[in-house]
């Protein structure tokens, strides 16, 4: 699914789940086709400049699944910032962030991707405050590793804990405020 109302392309649309969006309802962080996971929507216009564009960086977190293990030295690199291509094709060093490795995650719903069972993979958690386009998939490819599996569980203290896909839940104004520090 694509994280827009409306598309040129013929995609799954978010107009295509099933609830009554209020009219002027847009994705905030959106999400590419092959990522899954946490997606806010909102009215209020002011939300994404607040949240993405204001002085105060705001966290997001990423479970990630990677072909074959990933060493320590590997995750420190992650940890201090790497090098990676941007838009315009220049280097960019990403800020520090949190990484760590965690078990194989439960009550994750199907992909529709599995590995082979003879190819060793790691789930990483991945907390950063900054979001260049295809950071987390580009970070790990920096380390030498192909994503698999992209899950954004959290943006600030919003998580996603166990809404299956395409299941919308509704926050009052204040508490969407609140957990979103801002």
């Amino acid at each position: 699914m694509v994280s827009q109302f409306v598309s040129t392309h013929d995609v799954r649309l978010l107009g295509d789940i099933k609830f009554d969006f209020p009219e002027g309802t847009h994705a905030i962080g959106r999400l590419d086709n092959h990522s899954e996971g946490l997606l806010l929507l909102t009215t209020n216009q002011k939300i994404t400049r607040l949240l993405f564009q204001g002085e105060m960086p705001h966290s997001r977190t990423y479970l990630v699944q990677v072909k074959n293990r990933v060493s320590e030295e590997s995750l420190q690199r992650l940890r201090t910032g790497i090098a990676i291509r941007i838009k315009g094709g220049t280097d960019y060093i990403t800020t520090p962030c949190d990484v760590s490795i965690v078990e194989q995650p439960e009550n994750l719903f199907s992909s529709g991707y599995k590995l082979r069972d003879d190819v060793p993979n790691t789930w990483l958690l991945v907390t950063l405050s900054e979001g260049k386009f295809h950071q987390v998939r580009k970070m790990v490819a920096a380390i030498h590793h192909r994503c698999k599996r992209l899950i954004r569980v959290s943006i600030e203290d919003i998580r996603l804990d166990d809404l299956k896909p395409g299941e919308v839940k509704e926050m009052g104004e204040a508490d969407f405020f609140r957990n979103l520090k801002i």
